[in-house]
């Protein structure tokens, strides 16, 4: 454990200590596990290092509602502590959103990609909304507005703490277009046709946006493409990397 802006951050390293570091970023709701069998079928070649992110997993939560920023901070403080100075960085959803931002700011040597979001969504107001909405203007109602935000929100909204509801909420309104721009390194995005939590449409913007990118479709899989081609994302990632040709 690693004591970063006052809580402690929990990480694995392992693998081989002469390879290039590579690290590893779940997605909201997840931990080091949902990112071990990428690592682990890296091991022998690289250096790789998987995160518990703030909130999840052995970490501890934040003490206030942190925005993206201050995650990609931790993770700079925590590299420098362990010594990681240009990583490869593998993130799936949340946690290829805060590698996209950690590039766009610090050297990264190439960028891998699962069903990373990066831009904000403007959503019609749903009869969910609608009715948060009206919660709030009755004042017998109003003091039900958090149950009903529990009940009725998303899954990982109901999940969460208050802290990290608020830290989602960050999340999901940040958008990181005009960062993105700012990425030079190479990037590989993977992306499943049938991704129900960011688009496979987002996929060819955030190409569009990289100098050196492509997207690989993997048709008929979800959010969690990845893993569920696991042989295959090895695959790409290696060829990628440059120690499977």
């Amino acid at each position: 454990m690693n004591k970063i802006n006052g809580i402690h951050i929990n990480s694995i390293t392992y693998g081989n200590p002469q390879g290039q570091d590579v690290v590893l970023l779940h997605g909201w709701g997840q931990n080091i596990e949902m990112m071990k069998p990428i690592g682990d079928s890296l091991q022998k070649e690289y250096l790789v290092t998987i995160i518990d992110l703030p909130g999840h997993g052995m970490s501890e939560e934040p003490k206030s509602a942190w925005q993206l920023d201050d995650f990609v901070e931790m993770l700079k403080q925590l590299f420098d502590e362990l010594k990681i100075k240009k990583p490869v960085l593998i993130g799936h959803s949340f946690g290829g959103k805060l590698s996209l931002l950690y590039a766009s700011r610090y050297p990264v040597e190439k960028l891998v990609l699962f069903g990373s979001p990066f831009q904000r969504k403007i959503k019609k107001e749903t009869a969910k909304m609608k009715l948060l909405k009206s919660l709030k203007k009755v004042p017998v109602l109003n003091q039900f507005e958090e149950y009903a935000k529990k009940h009725i929100g998303s899954r990982d909204y109901r999940n969460a703490s208050p802290v990290m509801r608020q830290i989602l909420v960050n999340h999901v309104n940040c958008d990181i277009t005009e960062d993105v721009k700012k990425i030079q390194c190479p990037a590989i995005i993977i992306w499943g046709t049938n991704d129900a939590e960011v688009p496979l449409e987002d996929a060819y913007v955030l190409e569009s946006l990289l100098p050196d990118a492509a997207v690989i479709e993997y048709a008929g899989c979800t959010h969690y493409a990845y893993l569920e081609d696991l042989g295959r994302t090895v695959r790409i990632i290696k060829n990628f990397l440059g120690s499977e040709q």
